[in-house]
């Protein structure tokens, strides 16, 4: 059997995802090889959004995360991880929210990105009204053009300001260049060390000013073998514990293995060349255009369209696939694609024989 095939899937309804635990154990153990420091990895967790594999990573001495929302940060709390960032500045509610996780999981230490006065004052505001003060880290726009502000003398005075309020206390420089995605790895550098070059300048000036040196944080799956290089920055690549079919294409660099696919069945038979799996974009990343999934047992088949629970591809013969073959697929991107579902089927030795709930998939848990 290949590697993704399993004995027993008239136990799995389709639309599925279907997780490898071996081999997410070994893209784990891949990791931590590519960096000197295993200190220095905060891996993000919004590609799997799962206890289970938090807890896989934790098992192999992994101790800091980042995390985009709220839940996620709340699992990362329920099972007592060390350090988490979220690399989300919060604003309004949302800052409430972030000061009950604080006080709900006190093994735990959250901090936040702020890249403006407004949001540091609001969040300082809570916090010290509860006599706590919550480490900040400076966001910077070093290219993405989403958030943050740009590593210049206006980050420096942000930063030391930032100092001055009392419920927070700035501790490091956030640097995402997830504008990155080069497939040539020496122009994919060349544009990274070009984004990073004003980082450790205002690091270097915010010392200079008579403050302690701000950790930096920097990067995700792209630039992480770059940032990796660099002494004593913290990384966070995030794909790498499922991987997806455009980061295999695009990244040919890492050596991760899929470890999450998507099954789906042959439900319709059109003509000699046209089937339909019950797979539309509600059960699969849509962001992109097709293909948005390739197929190991069938890679010849091609996308005609799709939509929300169906998709019709067009195979050479579809006699070679009856009525409810079962469709392996790689997703293109696997990050969205998992938190289309509320659980995952859990594969070793081609047999499923657990699911782990996608509990992070959601905007709250309990808080």
């Amino acid at each position: 059997m290949d590697w993704y095939q399993l004995s027993n899937t008239d136990q799995i309804d389709s639309p599925a995802i279907v997780v490898y635990k071996d081999r997410i154990i070994q893209n784990i153990a891949l990791l931590k090889t590519m960096i000197d420091d295993i200190q220095r990895l905060r891996p993000h967790v919004k590609t799997n959004k799962m206890s289970e594999v938090v807890q896989l990573m934790q098992e192999a001495g992994i101790q800091r995360y980042k995390c985009a929302t709220i839940a996620e940060a709340e699992m990362l709390g329920m099972v007592k991880a060390k350090d988490v960032l979220l690399a989300y500045q919060p604003v309004g509610p949302k800052v409430i929210r972030l000061l009950e996780l604080v006080q709900r999981y006190p093994d735990t230490i959250f901090s936040c990105l702020v890249d403006n006065k407004v949001a540091g004052e609001a969040i300082s505001a809570v916090f010290a009204a509860q006599q706590r003060k919550l480490p900040v880290y400076l966001d910077l726009n070093v290219g993405m053009n989403r958030t943050g502000i740009k590593p210049d003398e206006t980050a420096l005075s942000l930063y030391q300001y930032l100092h001055t309020l009392p419920g927070i206390e700035p501790i490091g420089l956030h640097a995402y260049d997830g504008h990155l995605h080069d497939t040539e790895m020496d122009i994919r550098k060349r544009r990274c060390d070009e984004a990073y070059a004003p980082v450790p300048v205002l690091q270097k000036a915010i010392v200079t000013a008579g403050l302690p040196e701000p950790v930096i944080v920097a990067g995700g799956s792209p630039t992480f073998p770059i940032h990796a290089a660099r002494p004593h920055i913290e990384c966070s690549p995030g794909t790498f514990v499922f991987w997806d079919w455009g980061y295999a294409k695009n990244l040919p660099e890492q050596a991760f293995q899929w470890a999450a696919v998507v099954l789906s069945r042959v439900v319709s038979i059109i003509d000699g060349q046209l089937l339909c799996l019950d797979l539309g974009h509600k059960s699969v990343a849509a962001e992109n255009p097709q293909p948005r999934v390739h197929f190991l047992n069938a890679p010849e088949a091609r996308p005609v369209s799709q939509s929300e629970e169906h998709l019709v591809l067009r195979v050479a013969d579809t006699a070679a696939y009856p009525i409810g073959t079962v469709f392996y697929g790689i997703p293109l991107h696997i990050c969205p694609t998992i938190a289309l579902y509320e659980k995952v089927y859990v594969a070793e030795d081609h047999v499923y024989s657990a699911t782990w709930k996608v509990i992070a998939r959601d905007r709250q848990i309990i808080l």
